[in-house]
């Protein structure tokens, strides 16, 4: 696995966005030393050229013969490159160095199999695009890492103002009697991917957007999406004191509740009734903490309603999106990033050289109207892992590991490794 090659563009008619992609993308091949090979395509459009997403597939085949399998979505916003296509038209797209047993492209049609495949493919982890409607999410996402020998995904669900449009074009799927969709490769809603093999190395991280903004508590008593107690108390009193509103009206109370969101952490095997960091506001939140919304609260019973049914046990913390912690993570993860290939290789080769691409998942809400500018989001993650090529898309819910997050980036770094 050598470096990666990327092309994007914003031109409004799909073709002279396809040929500007195209001249890019053959530039970069002409100037690269020999023996790459590129036979897995990415490609991400904004849903301004949903129409036309069958002609960019089609165009982009018959132009580059030598890919063979394509996988990517539409979505509402992508990036590339340090460039964010906003509401706006773009067409980004990056060819991967990685031999063909190296990867596996799935769909509904050809899903990804349990552990190991007929072919004898074994996949270690895999880029995951999903339909937000689908029932059961997080259940489903737990299932798809499951069928992973590391237990770890990553992507983000796929929603535009076109729907759920994936793009999953494999040349080992048999399509015979599978619909137009198989033929084409363009699928509305469902989940489709790529799979990678043990060998394809890569370092992860999940980037935070909000700050705690309250001590640390745990779920003593819930019942669904109903949190009744927190620390063995009324779960709405702890949270009117946590927050300094005690003696307010409830309009000024409902007011402050609507600006925060609720940070949880899955319970320990083993959870003391006290954690013990209560009293504490985290200076960081990690990987392992999911932001959900605070939909409701119920005076009379003392609880308060979450987005998402909280177990008991679960650790507690509300936050809020802050756009200065959203920028201190994304560049923590980056210097992280960097840290991890350094540590086995000469001390005075750039770590940035082992970086043969990347893929970048952002929440919707993110970007450079979070950020302060146009682009701020991408340009902050060039600034820290350097001149890579990194391509990605917004999505309605970001996934890592085996969980579905929210507010969140989810940055996945290709290693080079010579093969």
């Amino acid at each position: 696995m050598k470096r990666f090659v990327l092309g994007h563009a914003g031109h409004g008619p799909w073709r002279a966005a396809a040929d500007h992609v195209l001249a890019q993308l053959r530039a970069q091949m002409a100037a690269a030393e020999s023996g790459h090979s590129w036979p897995l395509g990415l490609l991400y459009l904004t849903d301004h050229h949903a129409a036309h997403v069958h002609e960019l597939l089609a165009h982009f085949e018959a132009e580059l013969p030598q890919v063979a399998d394509w996988c990517g979505a539409v979505g509402l916003a992508i990036g590339a490159a340090g460039v964010e296509y906003f509401d706006q038209p773009g067409v980004a797209v990056m060819l991967c160095d990685l031999a063909p047993h190296r990867y596996r492209v799935f769909s509904g049609v050809a899903p990804l199999p349990p552990t190991q495949g007929p072919d004898g493919f074994v996949a270690q982890t895999a880029l995951v695009h999903a339909d937000p409607s689908l029932p059961e999410l997080p259940e489903l996402i737990q299932e798809l890492a499951e069928r992973t020998l590391g237990h770890y995904v990553f992507g983000g669900l796929v929603a535009s103002r076109a729907g759920s449009l994936q793009i999953a074009r494999s040349s080992r799927a048999g399509i015979a009697g599978q619909g137009r969709a198989a033929a084409e490769g363009v699928f509305q809603g469902g989940v489709s991917g790529v799979a990678l093999a043990p060998d394809v190395g890569i370092v992860a991280r999940v980037t935070q957007g909000v700050r705690a903004v309250t001590p640390l508590r745990r779920v003593t008593a819930a019942q669904g999406h109903r949190v009744q107690a927190l620390d063995g108390r009324p779960a709405l009193d702890v949270v009117l004191q946590d927050l300094g509103l005690q003696g307010l009206d409830w309009g000024a109370i409902v007011a402050r509740l609507r600006g925060v969101l609720v940070g949880w952490v899955a319970p320990e095997p083993t959870v003391p009734s006290t954690p013990a960091t209560a009293g504490r506001v985290p200076l960081r939140l990690g990987e392992d903490v999911l932001v959900r919304h605070l939909v409701g609260l119920d005076p009379a019973q003392r609880a308060l309603v979450v987005a998402e049914p909280l177990p008991v046990g679960a650790g507690w913390t509300l936050c809020e999106r802050h756009v200065q912690a959203a920028r201190s993570d994304l560049l923590r993860i980056g210097a992280e990033v960097r840290e991890a290939l350094a540590e086995d290789i000469d001390a005075l080769q750039d770590p940035q050289a082992r970086m043969a691409g990347a893929i970048y998942v952002s929440c919707n809400g993110r970007g450079g109207p979070h950020f302060g500018s146009p682009h701020a989001e991408w340009q902050l993650l060039r600034q820290a892992l350097g001149e890579v090529p990194v391509l990605g898309f917004f999505a309605a819910g970001e996934i890592a590991h085996h969980r579905l997050y929210g507010y969140t980036g989810v940055l996945t770094v290709f290693v080079a490794d010579g093969k």
